[in-house]
């Protein structure tokens, strides 16, 4: 039987997350989820009290320079391997705030797993302009 990888295998680092310009545009959330188990994981979701409807988006670029985002879906994680959820790629969005997102403050946000585990980080609230947890 295989070994389940818990949470315990599973260490968020570099959480951060941008200011909220009013509340009616959504927020994203960065971090680099790091998989130290000897299994695989697969992140299958978020939660948060800060957002009625937190995801994992991708941000995409075109070959004409036009950049969407999308659901990315379930996300696996090998292990000894790490996903980095940044501004420009894979983020966390949260949409529908419940309240604003004021730099200063922290929020929980919980990662799910596929196989029930579950992982929250507190994730710092930076000045808008921020570009990393580093600003």
């Amino acid at each position: 039987m295989p070994a389940l990888a818990g949470p315990e295998d599973v260490v968020v680092v570099n959480a951060w997350s941008r200011a909220s310009i009013g509340m009616n545009r959504p927020g994203a959330a960065y971090m680099t989820i790091r998989n130290t188990g000897d299994e695989p994981v697969t992140l299958i979701g978020l939660t948060t009290p800060l957002a009625m409807m937190p995801e994992i988006h991708e941000t995409k670029t075109n070959a004409e320079g036009v950049s969407s985002m999308s659901p990315a879906g379930e996300i696996a994680i090998a292990p000894g391997e790490s996903v980095a959820l940044e501004p420009g790629g894979l983020h966390a969005m949260l949409m529908r705030l419940q309240e604003l997102m004021t730099e200063g403050d922290t929020f929980p946000l919980t990662l799910l797993f596929d196989d029930g585990g579950e992982v929250t980080v507190e994730v710092p609230i930076l000045g808008i302009a921020a570009r990393g947890p580093e600003d």
